[in-house]
C-alpha cells in the first residue's frame, strides 16, 4: 500500500466570502498531494509524461465534513491500496492541525499511451518502481 502525506497552507485567495476554504480548491490540493506521492514513490508524474504516458482523471468524489480556514496548515493523506492496472485509485483524507478530518475523497486515473491516445496497462518501468508498496 502506498501512503503519502503533504502539508498545504490555505492561502487567502483559497477562501470564499464566508471565510472558508472554497470547496473547489480541494481538487487542487488533492492533485498537489498526488504529485508528491508519485515523486516520493520514485517515479514522478513528469517522468511518466516524458516516457510517453498520461494519466487523466476519469472520476472524482469528495465528501466534506468540516471547513478549513485562511492560514490553516492542512495535511492531505494519499493512499493507494491496490496495485495499478489500467486504472489507479487514489484515496484522500484531509486533516486540520488539530487532526480533525475535514474531508475525504478519491480520484480514479487511467493510464493512456500518449502516442495512440488509448488506455493501456501501467507501464513496466512504473510497476517496477511501485511494486514494493504492494
Amino acid at each position: 500500500m502506498l501512503v503519502s502525506e503533504s502539508k498545504i497552507r490555505v492561502r487567502y485567495g483559497d477562501t470564499d466570502k464566508m471565510g472558508y476554504c472554497y470547496y473547489g480548491k480541494y481538487p487542487e490540493f488533492y492533485e498537489a498531494a498526488r504529485s508528491d506521492a508519485f515523486r516520493e514513490s520514485g517515479c514522478s508524474y513528469r517522468e511518466l509524461e516524458e516516457r510517453g504516458y498520461m494519466m487523466p482523471v476519469v472520476s472524482m468524489a469528495i465528501h466534506y465534513k468540516k471547513p478549513a480556514f485562511y492560514d490553516d496548515l492542512i495535511t492531505v493523506k494519499v493512499t493507494v491500496k491496490e496495485k495499478p492496472g489500467v486504472k489507479m485509485v487514489f484515496e484522500y483524507e484531509t486533516f486540520n492541525e488539530k487532526g480533525e478530518l475535514l474531508n475525504y475523497g478519491d480520484t480514479v486515473l487511467c493510464f493512456v499511451n500518449r502516442a495512440t491516445g488509448r488506455p493501456c496497462a501501467a507501464p513496466d518501468f512504473f510497476m517496477e518502481v511501485v511494486e514494493k508498496y504492494f
